[in-house]
């Protein structure tokens, strides 16, 4: 999916609006001060509320006679969709927020993936296990020491598990994951204390071409044990400086 920031002064009003939302700059309950806002953003009103008409379609904002347009309740908002993901991690300084985030959408991982990796072993063709493997090949070159190579690998090859199970739903469940796993990876992946994900993934993969559906699903909690794991020590790690600078050592 294209962000929306690339989609022109629309798009990048929209990020804007959705960040300061999303971030509690402008709170739950408040009323938007369009005139303001038109200012501070420098675009039209009209360009504005197009854009506010966006974040309404997710459940973030409404207008109401009498009242304006105001923030609704982050229970209202649609915390699922893509685009609210990805702007919850996008220029987030957060990280305890992050990270909480990031464990929840990894409890859904822990849900979702078992259960389809399961199907995608008992449905897969032959184009689908050349995508795995082709997703795994670029994991392995790529992910030495590039970040976004290794990341969009790992993304390609989940994507390829959902397409693997045949089942339309389960294939739109990248949208929820991908935000998620991206974000995740980019901490990862620049780290050099995450394990090499390659073995990981390899399990899944041999797990799916055999047709063998119970290896398949215990060689995904495998993968996401370890996913979990990375993502703990980075965390631990990135404690540990902030510790050591804040004592003034060295």
């Amino acid at each position: 999916m294209t962000p929306y920031a690339r989609r022109g002064v629309h798009g990048q009003t929209v990020e804007a609006l959705a960040r300061r939302v999303l971030s509690g700059r402008i709170p739950e309950g408040a009323t938007l001060d369009l005139v303001a806002l038109q200012g501070e953003l420098d675009v039209s009103l009209t360009a504005l509320r197009e854009s506010l008409k966006v974040l309404a379609a997710k459940g973030m904002v409404d207008a109401r006679q009498k009242r304006g347009t105001f923030v609704r309740p982050r229970a209202d908002w649609n915390l699922l969709d893509a685009d609210v993901l990805r702007w919850q991690f996008a220029g987030s300084t957060d990280t305890v927020a992050d990270l909480a985030l990031l464990r929840n959408l990894s409890e859904v991982r822990g849900i979702i993936e078992p259960a389809a990796v399961r199907l995608a072993a008992q449905r897969r063709g032959d184009a689908d296990v050349q995508a795995l493997e082709d997703a795994l090949a670029a994991m392995g070159i790529e992910g030495g020491g590039q970040a976004d190579h290794a990341v969009e690998a790992d993304l390609a090859f989940h994507r390829a598990l959902l397409n693997a199970t045949h089942n339309e739903l389960l294939e739109r469940m990248e949208m929820v994951i991908e935000s998620g796993l991206a974000h995740r990876d980019r901490i990862v992946h620049s780290s050099p204390h995450g394990e090499d994900p390659v073995p990981s993934h390899r399990a899944v993969l041999d797990a799916v071409r055999a047709g063998d559906g119970d290896a398949a699903e215990r060689a995904m909690r495998a993968l996401l044990d370890q996913a979990g794991r990375d993502l703990d020590k980075v965390h631990a790690t990135s404690q540990d400086s902030t510790r050591t600078e804040g004592d003034g050592t060295k």
